[in-house]
């Protein structure tokens, strides 16, 4: 066999590169929709690599072979593209993280790069740890971090307790994330980022985005924002001037809820005042290449195709379920047993004008359905029920339709009580900093009519007024027993 050298590879992989740059940049010119659902897999590849499959192959071999010794020279050196091994990148991975870097870059001219993560909270771990390291030069040096209290409860566990407590990182707390001056107030030298969750999970908090992010770039610092019940589809903190977006892909993303995944979206040469030119310069391949290969947190090859699948029709999908989530909102504020309704969508919401100037739905100027701009405000909304946890809970309980789980973004509607379930670990005190009472139920509307859920809610909320209700969760054994024997 004759010797080809490394050169024939690094050679055939610029062009390959070269021509896989220039398909990129011709997707980019196509609409949000188009882009959610060809994203990065064109029709040649499709011919010359996967049989004309037209739809993305799940590769789920761990590994790839090479031809001789300097193609895996070339690969393991990273002179050259390669699916050296799936717990690192696999083109099945590479499918979605393509398409979705594309989609938060969205109606810009922003490069953005994408590392999906095997849960959301493994996102926020991997989009963090990077710029909370010790200063080389000056170890003992202390370094803290700025973010808000409004948000999903993991995320409050692992600042504060894996962050503070563990590692003596120090979390400064933005109570009302509204105050651009409270933000300002908490950095100093030794800030790493500021991070925001909008809309938070459950409690509704917005900011104003851009502010925030020209605040952190006056101090030289990154700023990471949590945008996973928006999505691309209705918010682009990329496109808006922001250094990194985490999605729990999880959820409103990846609606069937067939997988667990996370996903790390950053623009190229991002701000920062860690020096690391590397990691500045692609954050999501630096980390993706280094720090998660050694760490292992990064999607499953499965996962990750599961997850495309249900973006496809991302942007008509949160269409529908926001536009439900309103009229139920309607519905909620006018209930004699309801105290108050937290969703951004009701004009008497205080921050329902900020919100108005930062969601807005992609690409309605350009649909034939509405032709001008269109503000959509998501799937996720509270309400807190007049009376004590136990009212709450007896509300809740009766619910028949909408399931009872710690869950959001399904395509069925799903509540929590988030003071028992989703944020129970960050106790008392810290539940007063998020506001987030007992007696606050989340709601995530899925894709059902909007009045089947309506008519769901006002049987639950009956039980305020006395009324019997048969609850649809029978009683069971830890043994088990069939489905036909449980029903009464």
């Amino acid at each position: 066999m004759s010797k080809k050298g490394i050169n024939h590879y690094t050679d055939a992989a610029a062009r390959a590169m070269a021509w896989h740059s220039d398909n990129i940049k011709k997707m980019k010119q196509c609409r949000f929709d188009t882009i959610a659902v060809h994203g990065v897999y064109s029709m040649q590849e499709a011919l010359d690599f996967n049989q004309g499959s037209i739809i993305e192959p799940v590769y789920l071999s761990t590994s790839q072979a090479y031809r001789d010794s300097d193609e895996m020279e070339a690969a393991l050196s990273y002179q050259i593209p390669t699916w050296c091994y799936s717990r690192i990148a696999n083109p099945s991975m590479y499918y979605f993280e393509g398409a979705l870097a594309m989609l938060e870059a969205y109606g810009s001219d922003v490069e953005t790069s994408c590392i999906a993560t095997s849960s959301g909270m493994a996102a926020i771990q991997t989009a963090v740890d990077q710029f909370l390291l010790p200063d080389p030069k000056n170890p003992s040096k202390p370094i803290n971090f700025v973010a808000t209290t409004q948000v999903y409860g993991g995320t409050f566990q692992q600042f504060s307790i894996r962050k503070e407590s563990e590692r003596k990182i120090e979390w400064r707390k933005v109570i009302n994330s509204a105050n651009i001056s409270e933000w300002e107030s908490l950095i100093d030298e030794n800030t790493r980022f500021l991070y925001g969750e909008m809309p938070s999970n459950p409690g509704q908090a917005f900011f104003d985005l851009k502010k925030v992010i020209d605040l952190a770039h006056k101090y030289g610092i990154p700023m990471i924002v949590d945008s996973t019940v928006a999505t691309p589809a209705l918010m682009r903190p990329i496109a808006l001037g922001a250094d990194i977006v985490v999605q729990s892909v999880s959820k409103t993303i990846m609606t069937s809820g067939f997988g667990i995944a996370g996903a790390v979206i950053a623009r190229k040469n991002l701000t920062s005042n860690v020096d690391n030119p590397e990691m500045k310069a692609d954050f999501c391949m630096y980390v993706k290449t280094l720090p998660n290969r050694d760490n292992g947190p990064n999607i499953s090859p499965m996962t990750a195709i599961l997850a495309l699948n249900d973006m496809r029709t991302l942007r008509s999908r949160v269409d529908m379920q926001s536009r439900s989530t309103m009229k139920i909102a309607k519905y909620l504020v006018q209930h004699k047993h309801i105290e108050q309704v937290d969703y951004l969508g009701l004009e008497s919401h205080p921050l329902h004008k900020l919100a108005s100037e930062y969601m807005l739905l992609a690409d309605a100027e350009h649909d034939e359905q509405y032709g001008f701009p269109v503000n959509r405000y998501g799937h996720l909304m509270s309400f807190r029920v007049k009376g004590n946890a136990q009212a709450t809970r007896d509300v809740f309980d009766g619910m028949q339709m909408i399931w009872r789980a710690t869950d959001l973004g399904r395509i069925k509607s799903v509540a929590t009580i988030p003071a028992i379930s989703t944020h129970s670990q960050q106790g008392e005190e810290g539940r007063k900093l998020a506001d987030i009472p007992a007696n606050l139920i989340r709601l995530c509307v899925g894709a059902e009519h909007p009045d089947d859920i309506i008519a769901d809610l006002d049987q639950a909320l009956s039980v305020l007024d006395g009324n019997k209700i048969v609850s649809s969760s029978p009683e069971y054994s830890a043994g088990g027993a069939s489905s036909a024997s449980l029903r009464r």
